[in-house]
């Protein structure tokens, strides 16, 4: 086993280890130690468990278990799989010392923690994130939910996991495609609040797409440190956790006006965060020149940076209207003052974001 990282996410009198390294999901007895209930439920996708659902099997052998394999990609994140879940639990029995365990990406982990935020009011989760973005990202903090067709995460809780332990040898069978995705939340962290990570991103952008171990496990690590730092200060995002959205907003529209079907979430924000980074140029924010070199990092990552064709700039800023982070109707979104430089904005009018919307 390679050298592990270990960081922590404190909130409060509570805390939750993150561990990074290869081979983790092979210790059998650590991953035991996890779940010290009678009850576990591990939920994954078919992608997914061909490669890792049998180890993590065999680590809890010795629980009353149950699993649930549910087809892969954000359009399954809905209120029906929500109860599949559910239906799971039922028939497993599962009490209130019971553990959800999350094995995939961003899709399972936040799905199965939605369900254990509210089985019986909350049970514990354990996060076993085998991507790329949901280690450096939805994997940390306790943000779950499901989508609507009106919106991405609409329906959720803040429930916090009891551990996340990413495996980066599962990144060996992350689809190409798939690892780029992850990049774009790698990048984020960067582009937001550490000029200097995006400095060391541009250094390494071709050893971070040929999936050079130490290289990704010191991205990982960074990203998680940065987001776990975020989370102690403001667990429900009243303020700075907002930052954590930028291109989101304009992501989410896009993922949702496609369908599901369209982009990748992680290529969704790549898109988002270059519209946000060039609105900040057009209202006289941040330096142009800071968009061009953010969207110059992302198409060497091979990320998307402008709008798929077909999508009506009207139609995307009504998604934007039903975000999370809007209030009375009104659009708050992450923009910046340049790289390592988000912040938060209230006062765009839609005279300017329409032209940005155009693809």
């Amino acid at each position: 086993m390679s050298t592990i990282r270990e960081l922590e996410v404190a909130l409060g009198e509570r805390r939750y280890p993150i561990r990074i390294g290869r081979g983790l999901l092979g210790d059998g007895a650590a991953l035991a130690a996890l779940v010290p209930g009678r009850h576990a439920l591990v939920v994954t996708d078919a992608n997914v468990a061909p490669h890792y659902l049998q180890p993590v099997m065999s680590a809890l052998a010795g629980k009353q278990l149950g699993t649930l394999v549910l087809p892969p990609g954000e359009q399954e994140k809905t209120l029906a799989r929500f109860g599949e879940v559910m239906a799971a639990l039922a028939a497993l029995g599962a009490s209130r010392d019971a553990t959800v365990v999350a094995l995939g990406g961003g899709v399972v982990g936040d799905l199965a923690g939605f369900a254990a935020a509210c089985w019986m009011r909350g049970v514990r989760f354990v996060q076993l994130p085998t991507t790329l973005l949901a280690m450096v990202d939805s994997s940390v903090g306790g943000k779950t939910a499901v989508d609507l067709p009106q919106g991405k995460n609409l329906v959720g809780a803040f429930h916090q996991p009891s551990a996340v332990i990413a495996d980066t040898a599962t990144l060996d069978t992350l689809p190409p495609r798939e690892l780029r995705a992850g990049l774009a939340e790698v990048v984020k962290y960067g582009a937001l609040g550490d000029a200097g990570f995006f400095a060391w991103l541009e250094q390494h952008a071709e050893a971070l797409l040929a999936r050079e171990p130490a290289v990704l496990a010191e991205a990982i690590a960074r990203c998680c440190a940065h987001k776990a730092g975020i989370v102690a200060r403001d667990e429900t995002e009243r303020g700075e956790r907002m930052l954590l959205n930028l291109g989101h907003t304009f992501g989410h529209a896009i993922e949702t006006e496609q369908g599901y079907g369209g982009l990748l979430h992680g290529e969704a924000v790549a898109v988002g965060m270059v519209l946000a980074a060039r609105l900040s140029a057009q209202l006289g924010r941040a330096p142009a020149a800071d968009a061009e070199r953010l969207a110059a990092l992302l198409t060497r990552l091979g990320l998307p940076t402008r709008i798929p064709p077909g999508l009506d700039p009207a139609a995307l800023l009504a998604r934007m209207r039903l975000d999370k982070k809007a209030v009375s109707g009104t659009l708050r979104l992450i923009l910046w003052r340049g790289l390592g430089q988000a912040e938060i904005a209230n006062d765009i009018p839609d005279t300017a974001l329409l032209p940005v919307l155009r693809p």
